[in-house]
């Protein structure tokens, strides 16, 4: 058979053994060979990892010398195999010898092909001699550099497809996760496999001080020999924060409550919020920032606090922000922005009531919206004060000095301010109807 028919035939019924487990027997070499079953879109049966391929041979199941053969391939893949001589056979078993690692090998017999490829670790060594911060990083990311080896291992698939075998290497660190729920972050151990080491190796930024620790690969560790490194303790430079914000409700029966629309809080004034902080590590630099302008081109209002409270009590939006940068600023985190909507002022007195217990009217009180500053006094009709109070949410229930007045007419002087700068100075009369002592 030439060399092209062989070819035509070998590709036209590629490995068609089923596979159930490794039928490969490996002799020689001071340490196991090690079996990977790889995905199904190789169309190989195994990965063979050998440490070093000198001394070592493999044998495969026949019936006979005659029934089978073995071909080897590189990475244009199964279909242009070429046929490898000098396997010997014995006890049922075909034996080839002198085998070259970083290649791929098809062994047929009885109109069957078994696919695998061979990997040569001495070719592909792993060792980590130091693991320092790289340069390369920005406030979501972080490089480290790495000395050391770990490269990429290819093998290639019976199609000539390139794939990557995974080393298992493992990266283990520390960096803080928020716990939303108790305003805190909580340190957290992070690991990170990877399939081969590459330097700067990149990363989401670390949130704490901590060390990195490298160790693998998977094939020392099998073979009970891996290696690990340790790096110094290396600070963090992102940072990161969560905030929250509440608005303290108010259930007054006679303020008008216009609502925040489509700010995140407002209404009524005077509104109070109180905002919270908690940040990372590396936030050395924190602000609250209250601003007319949406965009921050001016900051009205900061605070250096995590946490405060504010009242809200002039008319229009508000917006607030939550800022952090580590010690040079290079690094900085934005919350998002809240916005705090004060509505129009507004202030109306009735002019009776009627104080008689049935649950209906039974208070003098006014109806007021945005009103932040309030004096009211309340006189009989020969100018004896009966009350006076400086929250418009309170009212007269009729009683002076513990008893019922008497029916009749009594008069009202208010000043008042608004939160959107209007003055009130309201006076009139106020109608005790329907009393009964």
């Amino acid at each position: 058979m030439n060399r092209t028919l062989a070819i035509i035939l070998l590709s036209s019924a590629i490995c068609s053994i089923p596979i159930s487990a490794s039928q490969l027997i490996w002799e020689g070499g001071n340490r196991s060979v090690i079996s990977i079953v790889p995905s199904n879109a190789t169309g190989l049966a195994e990965i063979c990892v050998a440490y070093g391929m000198e001394g070592r041979s493999v044998s495969f199941p026949a019936s006979s010398a005659e029934n089978v053969k073995w071909y080897r391939y590189s990475n244009l893949g199964a279909g242009f195999a070429e046929e490898v001589s000098g396997a010997v056979f014995a006890d049922g078993l075909s034996t080839l010898g002198n085998i070259e690692g970083d290649m791929g090998y098809v062994v047929e017999t009885a109109g069957k092909q078994y696919c695998f490829w061979v990997v040569d670790y001495l070719r592909h060594p792993f060792s980590v001699n130091s693991i320092s911060e790289s340069p390369d990083r920005d406030c979501g990311f972080m490089g480290l550099d790495v000395d050391g080896t770990g490269a990429e291992i290819l093998y290639y698939g019976i199609n000539g497809r390139r794939f990557t075998l995974d080393r298992g290497i493992s990266l283990a660190y520390r960096t803080l996760m928020p716990d939303v729920e108790n305003m805190t972050f909580v340190e957290t151990a992070r690991e990170k496999s990877l399939e081969f080491l590459e330097s700067p190796l990149r990363l989401e930024g670390v949130l704490c001080p901590t060390d990195f620790v490298i160790t693998g690969d998977r094939f020392l560790q099998e073979w009970g020999d891996a290696v690990q490194y340790t790096s110094p303790v290396i600070q963090p430079y992102s940072v990161s924060a969560i905030t929250s914000a509440v608005q303290t409700e108010r259930e007054n029966d006679n303020e008008v409550n216009p609502g925040a629309g489509d700010a995140s809080f407002g209404g009524s004034a005077p509104c109070e919020v109180s905002f919270e902080a908690a940040v990372t590590d590396g936030a050395l630099f924190r602000e609250w920032q209250l601003s007319r302008f949406e965009d921050f081109d001016v900051v009205n209002l900061s605070f250096q606090e995590l946490k405060f409270d504010y009242t809200f009590t002039e008319e229009g939006t508000t917006y607030v922000r939550f800022v952090c940068a580590n010690s040079d600023g290079s690094c900085e985190f934005h919350s998002d922005i809240y916005t705090v909507a004060v509505g129009a002022s507004s202030l109306k007195c009735p002019n009776a009531f009627s104080p008689n217990g049935d649950g209906i009217n039974d208070e003098w009180k006014v109806s007021y919206s945005g009103i932040v500053s309030f004096e009211c006094s309340i006189f009989d009709r020969y100018g004896h004060k009966m009350i006076s109070f400086s929250d418009p949410s309170q009212g007269w229930d009729g009683r002076h000095n513990g008893k019922n007045v008497p029916s009749g007419a009594y008069y009202y002087v208010i000043k008042a301010r608004g939160a959107d700068g209007k003055d009130y100075k309201l006076s009139g009369d106020i109608n005790i109807v329907n009393y009964r002592k």
